[in-house]
């Protein structure tokens, strides 16, 4: 009872409604957009499997942000959407691209695949520790974040698949997918190794100051904005795939200049 005392009375009209569902719902949609990928995957239509992981990236994207919104953050909600993410983020992904292109290689496609998944994993466990610890930084990821390298997996695998259907893709992109196809193996260990690292990674949760953006910064915006309308796959490799390899030269440029990570 004393604990509804202290709640702020908003809280406590958003859990009589029933609104404090709501951060669980979009987790669970995140788990079924997972489930149903493997299906997908499973059944040969990469197409489907990886849109459907990019829209549990969308779901992972508001789950939290919800839940904040609310003021409704739970451990449970934590954890809960951690397994969600092992779903949709790590064995999803493996399997898109079991299916689609490690099969080829009956001694070490699956193994590869099953390296992925579990250090996806390992990643998610150690986020949670380090945040029950308190030991997260609002500015930087300690480790490639897990859905980062799902959604360059998910849309490789839908340009890919456009691309074979004759279908329109930016025009350098038909050029490179050949080449990113013979490399998705080796892609995938280099991006197992990076979510187990300690190489950080720009989180964009810290508020910034509000700042007059400008001009090229705007053209620069309404052009990705275009593209990601008119292409959504490529822009969306492209932008996560220059995430990751970013995350790598800052960590050179850092250790060049002797510069540390601030938290």
């Amino acid at each position: 009872m004393a604990q509804e005392k202290n709640t702020p009375k908003a809280v406590q009209k958003i859990k009589q409604t029933g609104a404090a569902a709501a951060p669980s719902l979009f987790t669970l949609g995140n788990l079924a957009c997972g489930f149903f990928s493997i299906l997908a995957a499973a059944q040969g239509n990469f197409s489907k499997a990886g849109w459907l992981i990019l829209i549990a990236a969308v779901f992972d994207l508001f789950d939290g942000r919800v839940a904040r919104m609310l003021g409704t953050e739970s451990e449970f909600g934590v954890e809960m959407d951690s397994l969600a993410d092992g779903v949709s983020f790590c064995t999803a992904p493996a399997i898109l691209m079991y299916f689609m292109v490690l099969h080829q290689y009956p001694l070490w496609g699956a193994p590869i695949a099953c390296v992925y998944a579990c250090f996806g994993i390992l990643r998610l466990a150690k986020f949670n520790t380090m945040a029950h610890a308190g030991e997260g930084s609002k500015k930087y990821f300690s480790g490639l974040p897990v859905p980062a390298p799902a959604s360059i997996l998910a849309s490789f695998a839908i340009s890919y698949s456009i691309m074979q259907a004759g279908g329109h893709n930016l025009r350098m992109m038909p050029v490179f997918l050949p080449h990113v196809y013979n490399l998705v193996a080796l892609g995938m260990l280099v991006m197992a190794i990076l979510m187990v690292s300690t190489v950080p990674y720009a989180a964009f949760k810290s508020k910034r100051e509000n700042k007059k953006m400008s001009v090229w910064n705007m053209l620069l915006l309404v052009v990705l904005v275009v593209l990601l309308i008119r292409f959504p796959q490529d822009v969306i490799f492209i932008v996560m795939t220059a995430y990751v390899l970013f995350g790598l030269l800052a960590v050179l440029y850092r250790a060049f200049k002797g510069i540390k990570v601030e938290k």
